[in-house]
């Protein structure tokens, strides 16, 4: 039997084929996945669908995020391929619920909702479902072999039958020995994090800061020429870069480039991909920055850089969580833990924690510090900003609708009170989401080779 190629179908696509030695993959939190295959006919698919229905008056340009048009879409290009309705056969998964559901606000299970509409689909359109598991707060990974029209619904990012390891060691001396160990944030980088702290910053100062350091130039030309964070400018230097970017995308490139060497330290521990470590901080930034513009509550710039820093505390932690990753998951779930409890258990100390220790070392401004040091428990935040808050949405939008790039499990018990705090709705979680660029959902394997 020939080799599969394996193929993640990002947040908001899909994909079609005629039998061939080819895996689909889908990651899928709150968002939806859907295989349709017909055997007969030889052919077969899979959408990665993000939302219900489009947001707005707005035209689809693509129409594979929705359920309202993306399951058509998948219908139409199979029955133009020879699928007939009364062969084809669909599985379904994911929809898990962004927070926990009161009477009073069931918008918030917007991944209910998604597979409400793609099934009523399914069911006019007289297609056969033959196996449906979505809802509950779990993720999971949909895969389709196209060799043999297989359809498997399984645990996200993990595929061990054993779920049993030894417990880490782990002593206050061991983080301090690990801080002390990696690579800190460019010095270019902390400058101009300082140096935002002041919106009236010189950005002439920041650029001939980022000209010392001859990596941070490069890799910030690249990030101008990636589709994660433009429109694939046709950049070469800096200076070329402040004059099509202007000020505050410019900033924003100069410390993703320094973030990324940071997390590129990060080895197979909290990451469930090459990159996910970064990408998902990226994905992070670029949602906290949206909330920040919809709810008039914080600078964008700085939304999007505590998005960014959110989890530097994960790459201390990473060596010792990669020989527990069995028991963490264990604890995810059989005793329903989140990330923090379960880090707490198994290595007597979390994430959060080592971050804040981390930005103080590197004398970050202390509304950054506060976002990486509560961003789970933003009620327990002292800065009195709305960033934390902003964050902590932004990281739990990424976790639910952007799943398979790194371990993760966040608490949503409070999201109610926090929306309420940021004068949001469960409705604009949706328009938060639909806003997002595409970019971000593209699998991180895909696009690191745009960003290294």
């Amino acid at each position: 039997m020939a080799i599969l190629s394996r193929h993640l179908v990002a947040s908001g696509s899909l994909e079609t084929g005629e039998k061939q030695p080819r895996l689909l993959q889908a990651f899928l939190g709150t968002c939806v996945g859907v295989s349709i295959v017909d055997k007969v006919a030889g052919v077969g698919g899979l959408i990665h669908l993000l939302l219900p229905e489009p947001v707005g008056p707005a035209v689809v340009d693509q129409p594979g995020k929705y359920a309202t048009t993306g399951m058509p879409c998948l219908i139409e290009r199979l029955t133009q391929m020879g699928a007939t309705a009364e062969n084809m056969q669909a599985v379904i998964a994911g929809g898990a619920l962004v927070g926990p559901l009161t009477h009073q606000d069931m918008n918030l299970d917007i991944g209910g909702r998604t597979a409400e509409l793609a099934l009523k689909v399914l069911h006019d359109q007289g297609i056969e479902v033959v196996r449906s598991e979505t809802g509950g707060f779990f993720t999971c990974r949909i895969e389709l072999d196209m060799q043999c029209w297989k359809c498997r619904i399984l645990p996200a990012g993990f595929d061990a039958a054993d779920t049993h390891s030894a417990r880490p060691e782990m002593a206050m001396g061991d983080i301090q020995e690990g801080i002390e160990s990696i690579r800190p944030i460019p010095q270019v980088a902390l400058k101009v994090l300082r140096l935002i702290e002041d919106d009236s910053f010189d950005i002439g100062k920041v650029a001939d800061e980022v000209r010392k350091d001859q990596v941070i130039s490069a890799r910030t030309i690249q990030l101008c020429n990636s589709a994660m964070f433009t429109k694939r400018l046709n950049v070469d230097t800096l200076d070329h870069a402040l004059v099509f970017l202007g000020r505050n995308l410019f900033i924003k490139l100069v410390i993703a480039a320094a973030v990324q060497s940071y997390y590129d330290q990060c080895g197979n521990g909290y990451s469930l991909c090459k990159g996910g470590l970064y990408h998902h901080a990226v994905g992070t930034a670029v949602t906290a920055e949206t909330i920040a513009r919809l709810t008039n509550k914080a600078v964008p710039a700085v939304a999007y850089t505590a998005g960014l820093l959110h989890d530097i505390g994960k790459v201390v932690l990473d060596q010792y969580i990669a020989g527990a990753y069995p028991l963490l998951y264990r604890e995810f779930q059989d005793r329903h833990m989140n990330m923090i409890e379960a880090e707490n258990r198994i290595l007597k100390v979390d994430h959060t924690r080592v971050g804040g220790l981390l930005a103080e070392n590197w004398s970050l401004p202390e509304i950054l510090t506060d976002a990486i040091r509560f961003h789970h428990r933003p009620a327990d935040s002292r800065s009195g900003s709305p960033i934390t808050s902003i964050v902590y949405l932004a990281d739990l939008l990424m976790s639910r609708f952007h799943t398979g790039l790194e371990l993760e499990r966040m608490s949503a018990d409070n999201l109610g009170e926090l929306l309420d705090g940021l004068d949001l709705s469960a409705d604009h979680l949706k328009e938060v989401v639909d806003k997002i660029p595409s970019a971000v959902f593209e699998p991180a394997e895909s696009t690191s080779g745009n960003m290294s």
